[in-house]
């Protein structure tokens, strides 16, 4: 057996991905699961998490051969605004069921900021389905959108493809704003537009059913100027974003991190210049990793006894429990 190790977790809409490991070294042992943890009137529920987590921990454990588990860093979606439940009941959960003593919660836009820039101050924008900035001078965190499709996440996979469907609606209907190439890719993919309503009103994944409409609007914008413009606004709201929570001194880094931006050029060259214009004194930089790699960071900087990242109650928490 080797020394205690590590558990690190991203807990997100698509389920949890755990890994296990000595602080120092890439991660010994891994999972993943394709079960979200449930979100109930106390928020993120806590029984749940532990339920999916503690078998997996302990298997994970026992395949890297490891001496228990000392330090846990989970990095929830919709931590900041429902983790009450978690902030109460986790710490002392994981401490009896695993022996862990050292507990970090955070936000996955948190663990998302370790992965992609570790500990230095700068900014991270992290787009998929919804959109959210974070950044930090490492005394305080700043945090710009992430407010669900409905209210927000400006520029993001839901948000393009939202407004792709409505240029596509435009040219059903004759009026201006319309792209021809977007109404026939939105009826190859939906069938005939007249019953995209009913397709999406009624399902609590709408947005991610908007957002599987992004990539289409990114492959026609080398010859759309509507879907050109929709990226272009797109980068222009990400931008506004980033600028909001980017330190205004100094030499940040800021960073790209999450599905969204495999979209590549159409997206990235408008954003890469908004972000230019926007932020001159800030370098832009490629992510190191991603939200899983920023739980095993905050970890093995937690072991080491240097763990820079601002603590905050809603952002990032970090308790102590003695073993019996």
């Amino acid at each position: 057996m080797t020394a205690a190790g590590y558990l690190a977790v991203d807990s997100g809409g698509s389920g949890l991905r755990v890994a296990v490991g000595v602080p120092g070294r890439e991660p010994s042992a891994r999972h993943e699961s394709r079960e979200p943890v449930r979100t109930g009137a106390r928020g993120i529920d806590p029984a749940h998490l532990l339920e999916q987590l503690v078998p997996v921990a302990r298997a994970l454990a026992a395949r890297a051969e490891l001496d228990g588990l000392g330090t846990a860093v989970v990095g929830a979606a919709g931590f900041a605004t429902l983790g009450d439940a978690l902030r109460a009941e986790l710490p002392g959960a994981l401490a009896r069921e695993l022996g862990v003593r050292t507990v970090a919660l955070a936000a996955d836009a948190v663990t998302a900021y370790a992965g992609a820039l570790g500990s230095r101050p700068g900014a991270v924008l992290a787009a998929g389905t919804g959109l959210i900035a974070i950044g930090t001078d490492l005394t305080g965190w700043r945090r710009a959108d992430g407010w669900g499709h409905l209210l927000g996440d400006c520029g993001s996979g839901a948000w393009i493809g939202r407004a792709g469907l409505e240029a596509a609606l435009r040219a059903h209907d004759g009026r201006d704003g319309a792209s021809a190439s977007l109404l026939a890719c939105a009826e190859e993919q939906f069938g005939p537009v007249r019953g995209l309503p009913g397709l999406l009103y009624p399902r609590a994944d709408r947005a991610a059913v908007l957002a599987s409409f992004a990539p289409r609007v990114a492959s026609c914008a080398a010859h759309d100027p509507v879907a050109a413009e929709i990226l272009g606004a797109a980068a222009r709201h990400m931008a506004d974003s980033a600028a909001a929570v980017c330190p205004a001194r100094g030499e940040p880094e800021v960073a790209l991190t999450g599905g969204l931006f495999q979209m590549g050029d159409p997206l990235l060259v408008p954003l890469r210049e908004e972000l230019a214009r926007r932020l001159p004194h800030a370098r832009q930089v490629p992510a190191a990793g991603d939200p899983l790699h920023g739980s095993v960071r905050i970890a093995a900087d937690l072991e080491a006894g240097r763990l820079d990242l601002p603590g905050d109650p809603a952002m990032l928490c970090v308790s102590h429990t003695q073993r019996d």
